[in-house]
């Protein structure tokens, strides 16, 4: 994908009874809509990095509703609906997940951002590892939140099977969205899951020059402990906590989550002092 800046469109509107912008922008033709929420409703903040949060596959921005709602308190924060997700209109085609990245980096910059901590659950975090890749520049650190595809169970029976056990851990509130997102994303979806299942994550962790932060729920069933402790071994800087939960334990955990994301940059801001 070529980068042409000439094309950005954006068309800004507040979501009703919350305090976030919701933003759509278009990166060479491509949709991707921005959900910004901050403290006393800051828009811009060259003070600390903005936190990026990407959705994994078939879901929006609505998989980090709660833990962004608690981040915001004390940051900016920038949750993105994927192409073909959250109710954008599919592509048409498959897109790397380079590409992918590279979108979401291209469309927080044109807001402003200049450095971030990127936040990815599950396919989510295979985009905000390529974009830390990509442009290392920006990115400060990174959180792994149930990153996939263990390599060792790369199928999609077996991920099935995951998603399903999934399902009687989630809180009906979850498993609601997760329904609705997957049904208005199917399209999109199915184009996205080859990509997904053949990104060399383990590498590409290995790869990474930024702290690297894992989080798993201990009842996790698609990204296992062993997995998990594999993906922080690689990185250079690796970190792993579990904390009680499924798949989408930011949303099960959202204070806990929010505490340890500001820590785990709090800390990592103070060793890059001394």
């Amino acid at each position: 994908m070529t980068r042409l800046p000439s094309t950005w469109g954006v068309r800004p509107a507040y979501a009703r009874g919350v305090r976030a912008l919701v933003e759509t922008v278009s990166v060479d033709g491509v949709l991707v809509r921005l959900r910004t929420m901050a403290p006393a409703g800051r828009r811009r903040d060259a003070l600390a990095p903005t936190i990026v949060l990407v959705h994994g596959i078939g879901m929006s921005h609505r998989s980090f509703a709660r833990s962004q709602r608690v981040l915001s308190r004390s940051h900016r924060t920038i949750a993105v609906d994927l192409p073909g997700f959250g109710g954008l209109p599919p592509v048409g085609r498959r897109l790397e997940v380079h590409e992918l990245a590279d979108v979401v980096m291209w469309a927080v910059r044109s807001r402003g951002v200049h450095e971030c901590v990127l936040v990815g659950q599950s396919m989510g975090s295979q985009v905000v590892v390529a974009a830390a890749l990509h442009h290392p520049d920006a990115v400060v650190s990174v959180v792994l939140v149930g990153p996939v595809v263990d390599d060792r169970h790369r199928s999609l029976p077996w991920l099935a099977a995951a998603l399903g056990r999934d399902g009687l851990v989630e809180d009906a509130r979850m498993n609601v969205v997760l329904l609705t997102d997957y049904f208005r994303s199917l399209r999109q979806y199915v184009r996205q899951l080859t990509p997904m299942l053949r990104y060399p994550m383990l590498d590409a962790v290995a790869a990474l020059r930024v702290p690297v932060l894992v989080v798993r729920g201990s009842r996790d069933p698609i990204s296992r402990s062993a997995w998990a402790g594999r993906l922080t071994r690689a990185a250079r800087d690796g970190t792993l906590v579990e904390l009680y939960g499924g798949h989408h334990v930011q949303e099960h955990q959202p204070g806990p989550f929010a505490e340890l994301v500001d820590e785990f940059r709090q800390a990592r801001s103070l060793e890059a002092t001394r």
